[in-house]
């Protein structure tokens, strides 16, 4: 997985837009970030709910660990992007997003 291809798959999601913050690329709908690219762009972040970074991590635990601190604590999940496969990261990122979107968003989403 490459950073460009990490970008790509969050902006493929609806209403998703890239931004930065802290000098790195961000992703957010509707304003709110539910990815990020790291500096390098070797690592990206996704927002999880705790039990899905639990999920992703007990799976793949080369690929996914929590982000430091409390951030991490509540579900933000680094994906080493060298190691990961690009299905997996497409479920986490829809993750993220759907964590994230307006519920309507979601269901608009859900039932195309």
């Amino acid at each position: 997985m490459t950073a460009d291809k990490f970008r790509s798959l969050a902006l493929s999601l609806p209403e998703a837009v890239e931004g930065a913050h802290m000098n790195h690329p961000d992703f957010r709908v509707r304003r709110k970030i539910f990815a990020t690219l790291g500096p390098d762009e070797t690592w990206g972040m996704a927002k999880l709910t705790p039990d899905q970074q639990e999920w992703f991590m007990h799976t793949e635990p080369d690929v996914f660990q929590p982000a430091s601190g409390a951030w991490g604590r509540q579900g933000a999940t680094i994906v080493q992007l060298r190691k990961a496969k690009q299905a997996t990261v497409q479920q986490v990122l829809l993750a993220a997003w759907r964590n994230t979107a307006p519920k309507r968003l979601v269901q608009q989403y859900d039932t195309r």
